[in-house]
């Protein structure tokens, strides 16, 4: 029997040594029973199995806590769909709305902005004709400040810092470098805050899916991993209300953003759990058990008394023991860790891509932007129903597939829109659809990332995959500046990437249902022993 289909567990003998079991050890799992001076030990996916609950009062509350910062990390992603927008323009001698290419021509007294010059960072700066494509410099410096930022953020969380302080952290430098950015003189400056901003908001995300969903049971981590993804919505749809509010300075804006994070950082973060999984790994048994004590009274348990925590990396007093584990000489986690980086970099190209391609779509921008930020909750909803009869492989891949579908549909549509008006209606419908689908995508490989890797790397290879959905964000603007001559080939862009990063993901392991692993050594171990059991 296994240990975690253990109703009660065994006292066993104490002893001044700990031995594990062989045949758990040979499935590169920790034993729940093993002699020591307390009375027996358990691993934390046992302590939460059989003493705390699956899923708690104390776990979703924990959750929804840390999961509130995703709201900062949507606003700070999006904000530049408003800030950087293009505004529209008239002649003075007739009023008439003329596009941006149609400006070129024109001398500084033929015509003005609608809105005003300080709208948008081109009516403030003047970024159309020659300085046309500095519009996307600022957004693109965003996703690969966000890129190298996620890496650094993951080797601090599951090194230094933990998952709490180093989500500190990040909200606090997101909160000085939004409000830094509001004061801009120009778009060099601009662009180079936008790129710091990008860096210090990365850790947001990777921390906070990582602390949901390291206390709950296994059957409930999908449903746990998509709370984050509710709050990214929040933040999504807020934009909108914002932006309109604050529709004649976009200055204003972020200053409005900035607050938040530093209010979230001060006052509701204090009262969040750091990961007990993280402590033990660090050899803080004593802190690991005391947040599992405090769970487990607050679901209105009690841990037994001569209860301890399995170590997981035995030998510890060899201080090269827990650093020996190099990532990047594991061949298995770089395998991995590579085709989910290509799975993720095709989709935050289309995830960010689709929603700063709302622009070509000839609607109203609010409208569009509001749209977009309300197919978010149906994502939500129905993925995390999904995930809990789903395999996420398959889940994963369908949801891509269909999103590319529909925006091969936006190309086809965008042919006819001139000619056709209601068309354009039917294009809104079908883009819909098809961000709905790639927001999907995009949360289940999320909660993909987390369950693939162990607990010592777990954070490092969640920033990794932040990375490279970063690193596809960073390409969307350019698509955006390209759509703005071409909508029909921006679509089938973004539809051929979200084809192929379904298909990359089929060469990924299944993890429904599946133990979290507190080591690589582990966590190699027990996969080698399932793939012999499947062979034989």
């Amino acid at each position: 029997m296994k240990p975690t289909e253990q109703k009660t567990p065994k006292l066993v003998e104490t002893s001044p040594n700990i031995s594990t079991d062989s045949s758990a050890s040979e499935k590169g799992e920790a034993t729940s029973q093993q002699q020591s001076n307390n009375g027996y030990a358990l691993t934390v996916d046992e302590v939460i199995e059989q003493h705390i609950g699956v899923l708690g009062f104390a776990q979703i509350v924990h959750a929804l806590l840390v999961s509130i910062a995703w709201t900062f990390d949507a606003q700070s992603t999006l904000i530049s769909i408003f800030s950087d927008a293009k505004p529209a323009a008239r002649l003075l001698t007739t009023g008439a709305i003329v596009e941006g290419s149609m400006l070129c021509g024109l001398s500084t007294g033929e015509w003005e902005w609608v809105g005003g010059k300080s709208d948008t960072i081109i009516s403030e700066w003047n970024l159309i004709c020659e300085h046309k494509f500095l519009v996307a410099l600022p957004s693109t410096l965003f996703f690969i400040g966000s890129l190298f930022g996620s890496g650094a953020y993951g080797y601090l969380a599951d090194s230094w810092f933990g998952r709490k302080k180093t989500l500190l952290i990040s909200c606090l430098l997101t909160f000085v470098t939004a409000l830094a950015i509001s004061f801009s003189p120009n778009i060099w400056v601009y662009a180079f805050l936008r790129f710091a901003n990008g860096f210090f908001k990365s850790g947001i995300g990777s921390c906070c899916i990582v602390l949901a969903t390291e206390v709950v049971g296994k059957k409930w981590r999908g449903q746990v991993g998509q709370f984050g993804f509710f709050f990214f919505t929040l933040g999504f749809l807020s934009l909108p209300l914002m932006g309109y509010l604050e529709r004649k300075s976009w200055r204003n804006l972020y200053r409005i953003t900035s607050l938040l994070p530093l209010g979230y950082a001060v006052f509701l973060l204090p009262f969040a759990y750091e990961s007990p999984r993280w402590l033990l790994v660090k050899g803080r048994n004593k802190e690991a058990m005391l947040v599992l004590k405090k769970l487990a009274r607050r679901n209105g348990k009690q841990l037994p008394a001569d209860l301890s925590l399995v170590d997981p990396i035995q030998g510890r007093d060899d201080r090269a023991s827990s650093s020996s584990e190099k990532f990047w000489r594991t061949k298995w986690a770089v395998k991995r860790i590579v085709m989910v980086m290509m799975a993720g970099f095709g989709t935050g190209f289309v995830y960010y891509g689709i929603q700063l391609n709302v622009e070509n779509l000839n609607f109203n921008l609010y409208l569009t932007v509001a749209v977009n930020a309300l197919m978010e909750f149906p994502a939500v909803f129905v993925g995390s129903f999904l995930l809990g009869v789903m395999n996420r492989r398959p889940l994963f891949s369908i949801s891509s597939y269909l999103a590319g579908t529909a925006c091969l549909l936006c190309a086809v549509l965008s042919l006819h829109r001139v000619v056709l008006p209601a068309t354009k209606w039917l294009q809104l419908a079908v883009e819909a659809v098809g961000f709905m689908a790639s927001s999907t995508a995009y949360d289940v490989l999320y909660v993909y990332g987390v369950e693939l890797f162990p607990t010592n790397v777990r954070n490092f290879a969640v920033s990794l995959l932040c990375q490279a959905f970063m690193l596809g964000a960073s390409a969307a603007p350019l698509l955006v500046a390209l759509g703005r001559e071409n909508a029909m080939m921006s679509f089938i862009v973004i539809g051929a990437a979200s084809m192929l990063s379904g298909v990359v993901s089929l060469w990924l392991k299944e993890t429904r249902n599946a133990p979290l692993y507190e080591t690589l050594t582990q966590q190699g171990k027990a996969e080698e022993m399932e793939n012999k059991t499947e062979c034989s």
